[in-house]
């Protein structure tokens, strides 16, 4: 037994490990699961013009809670025998179609072989279809239904959140019975981005206190007005009420791909980059305190095409300032495969220029 205790404590360290946080931030490439598109003619109903009322909680709760479903999946892992063994999950998701589409977490649908949805009414729907990227942890699931409820979503277009401003986590928490589960709390830091254990970065994060708990995943964030600012994503284990939701502003373009292509198409450098710190200016003497470092160049690659070097740091890349790592990955996603981008780079004590025709994110 105490070989075995001991192991277990190496596993749980490593685990720990593996979810930290890290200020690396690699072009990842992403999977879903069938690569067939949803519905390719989609017209989107969710995302709202105008800006909501505050409800009152009774009022909310009547809006919200029919669109919110739990979501059970079932895969095969295979132990030290390699003989298979059955393995369930649990996660929340937002309908935002009349129809039957579905927002989670790619993470809660990954590697799964048959998905369950569960409507607040007790009615259940095997998925017909489900497309996911992991880079962004976003996918669709599709279900066979009619007239459904769906969710409104708020374009930060309209309005923009601000820290403080109230926000109510929903979802199925712990796969409790009985409803969806209500946390309230306020927006605590907006444009987070956190590694995930699996290495891929997630940016532009909505941070909030309001508590997130294990099957929340993929359940929306809402304000006041019932209307979804958010995807719960993660938290942070052993922190207390740290949790994270990722910005409209980023599932509103990633779910129109995926339903309409079935998969994300971002354009790709080629690159693996850190923010300028103090302390990263320091340890590579660097000549200048802002901009995203090359720490690693992935040969054959645009980055490598264009001459840029390990150790260049990123100062502007076509119109757009760099002053951050989250901010160059934006503007690299902001892209489309083929466009030719100017870049400007300090190379020790050198501003330098060079052109960069970025291309597909490579398949996994």
């Amino acid at each position: 037994m105490g070989r075995l205790k001991y192991i277990f404590i190496i596993l749980l360290l490593i685990s720990l490990l593996a979810s930290s946080g890290c200020a690396l931030f690699r072009e990842r490439s992403s999977s879903h699961a069938s690569g067939e598109p949803i519905n390719p003619e989609w017209q989107p109903l969710y995302i709202d013009e105008e800006v909501g009322s505050a409800l009152l909680a009774s009022e909310l709760i009547e809006r919200v809670a029919p669109i919110v479903v739990s979501i059970f999946t079932e895969k095969v892992t295979y132990d030290i025998f390699l003989r298979p063994v059955p393995e369930t999950g649990a996660g929340s998701g937002v309908i935002i179609d009349p129809k039957g589409y579905v927002v989670t977490n790619s993470h809660v649908v990954e590697g799964a072989e048959s998905v369950e949805v569960i409507l607040s009414d007790g009615r259940s729907f095997e998925a017909v279809n489900w497309a996911a990227d992991s880079l962004t942890d976003l996918a669709v699931v599709q279900i066979e239904g009619e007239d459904l409820p769906f969710a409104h979503f708020l374009d930060s277009s309209l309005k923009k959140l601000e820290e403080l401003e109230e926000v109510i986590a929903v979802g199925n928490a712990f796969a409790l019975p009985g409803g969806p589960t209500w946390t309230k709390g306020v927006v605590s830091y907006l444009g987070r981005s956190i590694e995930m254990s699996n290495e891929v970065v997630l940016y532009n994060l909505i941070q909030t206190d309001a508590a997130i708990n294990p099957g929340n995943s993929g359940g929306p964030l809402i304000n006041m007005a019932g209307q979804v600012v958010g995807i719960n994503t993660a938290i942070i284990a052993g922190a207390e009420n740290i949790g994270f939701s990722i910005s409209t502003d980023t599932v509103i373009p990633v779910v129109s791909e995926l339903v309409k292509k079935g998969l994300v198409s971002f354009a790709w450098l080629g690159v693996l980059i850190t923010t300028v710190t103090p302390a990263i200016q320091s340890q590579y003497d660097l000549a200048i305190d802002y901009g995203a470092l090359i720490i690693e160049l992935f040969p054959p690659s645009p980055a490598a095409e264009a001459g840029l070097k390990e150790l260049d740091v990123i100062v502007e890349f076509g119109d757009e300032e760099i002053k951050t790592a989250e901010e160059l990955v934006t503007a690299i996603r902001s892209h489309e495969p083929g466009d030719k981008v100017e870049i400007t780079f300090w190379r020790g004590e050198e501003e330098m220029n060079a052109e960069a025709t970025l291309i597909q994110r490579p398949s996994p």
